[in-house]
């Protein structure tokens, strides 16, 4: 694609809203497909070149939210022009009240493998995973199923555990890039997140995907252990472990789902735009849309933006196929 002609499709909720309501209904899906229940008549047609989503979920996250299921995701991906979305599944006790085993994920994106992306998981804690070679047979497996990733991963240990490091050393081996939440539970660390970097070091082959509070929080050079499990609030100082790290490391990117990747964009909007227009090239669009119904900052946030086409476009979709390995 051209670069003006890029500029001028910008990825606009407000604008595809509008276009959407003069379009005839679409046929995205394939027959078998709608078959399952998304009906062409109550859907709207999704555009070309519309979003990667890099983080989304199946299933039940906790107690007072219903099931997602797959028809639920791709109807809000339809009405959001998400193209394609990453499902993640989640296993190790700290980040689920239920688990979201990898073999159910597989099981319920496989009718939709040209929208819904399966990524896979392994707690380094299993107790198989003494043998060494164990992590890297068990992602073969998962790969040759139809995972093209790893994540989210979210065990109760330090990032820069030797477990987890043998752990990211097969995800490398498979080629799998890996989509990471730090807080002061799940793959912890310290301010600076020096334990990320020495992962990084001890890794170099591995592609690490940051997301989380921890992980946002270090956008500002002013930030301490508290902070690394919340929402910042304050301007960013800047010289913050992520523009040091993302500089550093060219195999470090960034999630910007959830509450915490729209907090440190949002608190200081100058900065936050600037930052990602800086490392345009490492940032991925996200949600961590979880629930029917739930409510998405992040479309809202681009809007007010308005970055540069160019850089919307490596955002909203470019980087992920990079990363994922998609497209032509």
């Amino acid at each position: 694609m051209a670069r003006n002609e890029a500029a001028h499709r910008r990825l606009s909720r407000r604008a595809f809203a509008k276009g959407a309501l003069g379009m005839a209904a679409g046929c995205f899906l394939t027959e078998h497909q709608l078959s399952g229940g998304l009906l062409a008549a109550d859907r709207v047609e999704i555009p070309a070149q519309g979003r990667i989503d890099i983080h989304t979920h199946l299933g039940q996250p906790w107690n007072e939210r219903g099931e997602l299921t797959a028809k639920m995701l791709l109807e809000w991906m339809d009405l959001n022009r998400v193209e394609q979305a990453v499902v993640l599944p989640l296993i190790s006790p700290e980040a689920w009240f239920y688990p979201i085993t990898t073999e159910w994920v597989l099981k319920e994106t496989k009718p939709f493998r040209d929208r819904l992306l399966p990524f896979c998981v392994v707690d380094p804690r299993t107790a198989v995973m003494a043998a060494g070679d164990q992590y890297t047979d068990i992602l073969k497996r998962y790969r040759d199923a139809g995972a093209v990733g790893f994540g989210e991963h979210k065990w109760g240990g330090a990032i820069d555990d030797e477990r987890n490091i043998a752990l990211m050393k097969a995800c490398a081996a498979v080629g799998f890039p890996v989509l990471f939440h730090v807080d002061n539970d799940r793959n912890w660390d310290r301010p600076g997140l020096p334990g990320l970097e020495k992962l990084l070091q001890e890794v170099p082959d591995v592609k690490l995907i940051g997301h989380g509070p921890g992980w946002w929080a270090s956008i500002s050079a002013e930030v301490n252990q508290g902070d690394l499990h919340g929402y910042p609030k304050t301007p960013i100082v800047p010289g913050g472990a992520l523009d040091r790290l993302l500089s550093k490391y060219p195999n470090l990117f960034g999630d910007l789902s959830a509450g915490s990747g729209h907090n440190a964009i949002r608190r200081d909007l100058g900065f936050g735009r600037e930052f990602l227009i800086r490392h345009a090239d490492r940032m991925m669009f996200g949600t961590d849309y979880l629930a029917d119904k739930q409510v998405v900052e992040q479309f809202a946030l681009f809007e007010t933006l308005d970055l540069p086409g160019e850089v919307e476009t490596k955002i909203f979709r470019s980087n992920a196929e990079k990363l994922l390995g998609l497209g032509g």
